[in-house]
Parts: structure tokens; sequence; C-alpha cells
């Protein structure tokens, strides 16, 4: 009897043991809220299947989540992050993020040399990089130049992004090019839109809710980045891709440790895993990314939807990090004047 009751209390020991350790291997993750049921099918499940590890996701803008990350900076609560570089590197100042132990991803040889890393301190590796263009209605108009947003005919009929959002600055970027007015400030361009404010539809702070304004047909035209490109694929309207005279701009996104991390190795394992070969294709062959693992092999039909191959990174006109990061306080001071008021 006592026999039993020992191997009984050993039992319940063990499943004790067994569901605390499951309880340990929890990642918590901090990503943008677009595309997450593709994430889920490609990304999460399978990691977790593979790991033996539960995957704690938590969404939002990049205000709201470097603010948790912020708030939570002597007790994290998130393991690892996606941003893009300019918030990694303001997280990186902050004290918000660790060096990323690049010699535990064995899939880091792989990628090309612009995303190993992006701002050159060692704090993020690029998982994805992105164009910045104007999706529009080929039967409502023709977008040539940025410049043609403002166009009397055209303005009325856009939506633009809020200067705090990733794809604001890139935006105003590209239109200053336009205007011949293209400075750090980016006050041309940002003057430029205050002066037809209140013929733009709206400022959106989230591409998601771009497609239901499409569908809707209360806009014809947005600047928006490559990877929200998918879900206007798969409406039923005549949609293009603009290449403006004055080029593409555009980002990349990367991958952060949060200092202190309760889970450091189970983040590495996490980011290795994103960056394989297999994972950074299928995520391009629904849209979702564009790879920067240079194995990745897709169709000409997958190619031409999204930012795809050295080449095209390297010819992508981009904002550099401390340039973005040292501007922000005044870009946003210049827009509540001449646009928000």
């Amino acid at each position: 009897m006592l026999n039993k009751t020992m191997l009984a209390s050993a039992g319940a020991l063990m499943l004790t043991m067994g569901i605390a350790h499951a309880e340990d291997k929890t990642l918590t993750i901090s990503v943008y809220a677009f595309a997450q049921d593709e994430f889920k099918q490609i990304v999460y499940d399978p990691f977790e299947a593979k790991c033996g590890c539960k995957l704690v996701v938590e969404t939002g803008n990049s205000v709201e989540r470097l603010a948790k990350m912020e708030a939570n900076k002597a007790k994290p609560v998130i393991d690892m992050a996606v941003v893009s570089m300019a918030d990694a590197l303001s997280a990186a100042r902050s004290g918000l993020i660790d060096k990323i132990d690049t010699a535990k991803l064995s899939n880091f040889g792989k990628l090309y040399d612009i995303a190993k890393d992006p701002n050159g301190d060692g704090m993020s590796v690029g998982y994805t990089f992105y164009s910045t263009s104007i999706v529009y209605r080929t039967d409502k108009m023709k977008i040539e130049s940025w410049a043609d947003l403002l166009k009397d005919d055209i303005v009325s009929h856009i939506a633009f992004p809020n200067v705090t959002t990733n794809q604001g600055p890139p935006a105003l970027y590209m239109l200053g090019e336009a205007l011949g007015s293209n400075t750090p400030d980016l006050k041309g361009a940002i003057r430029a839109v205050g002066a037809k404010a209140d013929k733009i539809v709206t400022f959106y702070v989230k591409s998601s809710q771009l497609v239901q304004l499409m569908q809707q047909e209360e806009i014809w035209a947005a600047p928006i980045g490559r990877f929200s490109w998918s879900p206007f694929t798969k409406l039923d309207l005549p949609l293009a891709w603009a290449t403006p005279k004055e080029g593409q701009t555009g980002g990349m996104n990367v991958m952060v440790l949060t200092k202190g991390a309760k889970n450091r190795d189970l983040a590495l394992e996490f980011m290795n895993f994103w960056l394989s070969t297999e994972i950074q294709t299928k995520l391009a062959e629904k849209l979702v990314d564009s790879p920067v693992n240079a194995e990745v092999k897709v169709s000409d039909e997958i190619a031409n939807n999204i930012t795809y191959g050295e080449e095209m990174a390297k010819s992508l006109k981009l904002i550099p990090s401390d340039v973005a990061l040292d501007n922000r306080e005044a870009w946003l001071s210049e827009w509540n004047a001449k646009v928000a008021q």
C-alpha cells in the first residue's frame, strides 16, 4: 500500500513538473496586427509543434507596442518583437533590447547582407523588406508620379498614411522628391499635404482599414507597403501597383530581442525558424512577406507581387534609421501644425 502511495505521489509530482515545464516554455512575441491568420498557419503553429512550447502573440501598432516595452522595462513581459528599423534603433537607444547572438542563428548566413545588421549595432536582424508605392484604381485614375496624389481630381479620393505610421514618412519622402523639396525635415511635403488636408478622405493609422475603404469605393488610391498588397489582390476591382517616375521607397522590418527576456534561447530559436528558407518561401508564396533569405526562389507571378531579390532591395530609396529617428519629433510637430490642425 505504501509503495502504491509513493508511486502515485511520484506520478503526481512528475505530472506537476511536466505542467510547470510546459508553462516555462512559453514564448511571448510582439508583432504587427496584419496577416495574423497566415502567420498562425505558416509560422506560429508549426513552431509550437516543433518546439513543444506555447506561443503568446501580442499585436498592435508600433507606438502601442514600444510603449508597452518601455512600461515593462524593469520586468519584461515580451521576449522578442518585430519592428521597423527606426523603431529598433529607438528601442536600442532606450535600453529596451539586447544584442542578438547571431552564432545561434543557423540561417543567418543565408540572409542578404543588408538584413544581417540593418542598423549596424548588432541589435536587430531583418526578416523582411518591402517597397512602398501607391495602390490605385486603374479605371479611375493614372498614377505616374507621387505628386499625382495631390492633383485636384485625385486628392479627394485618396487615403494618406499618418506621419506617426511606418508608411507616413516614406510616402512624404517620395512626395518631397516629386515636388522638388526633399529635405530631412520633410517640411515641403508636409505643407503640400496640409494644403489639401481637407480634401483627403482619411489619414490612416492601420493599413488593414484601407481594404474596406477601397471595397466600399470611399477611396481610389493610397500609399501602402508591399506587405499590405495581398488583401487588395482579392478584391474584385481593377487595382494596380504604381511605379512612379521618382521611384519607390520602402523599409525593412526587423526582429529584436528584449533586454532581460525570460526566454532568450527560445526567442533565438523562433527567430531562426522564421528566417529559414522553408518559412520565408511559404510567406512569400502567400504574398505576406518579401524574403530576406537569399535561398528563397519563387515564381515570376509571385515575384511580381512582392519585393523580391537583392537588386530590388538595393534600388529602394530608404530613409536611414538615424535620420528617421532624429527627425520624428520635428515631423510630428510640423504635421500637427500643417495637417492635423
